[in-house]
């Protein structure tokens, strides 16, 4: 089969396609055909050797995939041949097959595409999570989304206007913005021309906003502190920024402020029951029409360096999609 292939670290634009043995399948696992795999901004720290985790080489990179189940393993109940499944693995994903443990798999809605399927298991679980586990966003309550028009910040800004919460988006950008807009978004903030705690003060009257949505880290942390609401809560995401910040306590102190992390990834260990808690949420809210993935674009496997590179330089918005 053909897949993207790590032997070294390197940077993204020197990824290329090689032919390698098809994955064999296990026990437990599901083999399935790759239609489209999602791109992910930890994709490029992982080639790179900057990721957290650092899997041994040769490695196949990728984290999302939406596919057809062609192989069912020893074990496997509740799964056929044919079965339109999306997951999230720890890699392999830029590839044309895979095999994935089947408590990953989860069985696509009949309306989603591929293309839509291989943007959803990381970022919306993620914001789903975020939100309702642990900012308990409430239905009347002000969100605020920074990097709104990226994959996790479209899926918080939808998934947010779906609780019932007025949202306020940040981007970079009028066309970023508009983007966040169509998405749900209330009022759109750009903030290489503006500053987002000044508006947001003057949206909410005062107040500040209930819950942050913050995958950026750096200033946008440290800035957010200064329009959060009393008993607000900031919801750490990531550091996309690249700069992991510091809180002083005696603001958290001062507003009743929570600041709380999310680590979608972790509840596999921690809360599993949560997992298909969370999807089958997530999937009615699709079949509401409340939720849709936005794919900026379907690149080639052979043009997973393009892909990378896109989205590195902060050009697209929602989801970049490998299609093999």
């Amino acid at each position: 089969m053909r897949a993207v292939v790590v032997d070294r670290w390197m940077e993204p634009s020197e990824l290329a396609v090689r032919e390698v043995p098809d994955p064999v399948v296990g026990p437990g696992q599901l083999g399935v055909e790759i239609r489209a795999a999602g791109c992910n901004f930890f994709d490029l720290l992982i080639v790179q050797g900057k990721y957290q985790v650092k899997p041994p080489f040769p490695f196949i990179p990728g984290g999302e995939i939406a596919g057809v189940v062609r192989t069912i393993g020893a074990g496997v109940e509740g799964f056929s041949v044919g079965d339109r499944v999306l997951a999230s693995a720890p890699m392999g994903g830029y590839a044309e097959r895979i095999a994935i443990p089947a408590s990953f798999a989860h069985r696509m809605p009949d309306a989603m595409s591929f293309e839509e399927g291989a943007g959803f298991p990381i970022v919306y679980p993620t914001s789903y999570a975020g939100l309702v586990y642990r900012a308990e966003l409430q239905a009347g309550g002000t969100l605020l989304v920074h990097a709104a028009a990226g994959g996790v910040g479209l899926a918080a800004v939808q998934i947010g206007k779906a609780l019932g919460a007025k949202v306020i988006a940040t981007a970079g950008g009028a066309a970023k913005l508009h983007i966040a807009l169509e998405a749900g978004a209330d009022v759109g903030i750009d903030y290489s021309e503006e500053d987002f705690v000044e508006k947001v003060k003057e949206f909410t009257g005062g107040k500040g906003a209930d819950v942050i949505y913050d995958s950026v880290g750096g200033d946008v942390f440290d800035r957010s502190m200064k329009c959060i609401a009393w008993n607000g809560r900031l919801l750490v995401v990531g550091f996309a920024g690249g700069t992991i910040p510091s809180v002083a306590a005696n603001r958290i102190l001062l507003k009743n402020v929570a600041v709380v992390g999310l680590h979608w990834g972790a509840y596999a260990k921690y809360e599993p029951q949560r997992i298909p808690e969370t999807f089958a949420a997530l999937f009615r809210l699709y079949e509401e029409k409340k939720i849709r993935p936005i794919v900026y674009r379907a690149y080639p496997l052979e043009d997973v360096a393009s892909a990378l590179h896109a989205l590195g330089s902060r050009k697209t918005h929602g989801k970049v999609v490998l299609a093999p």
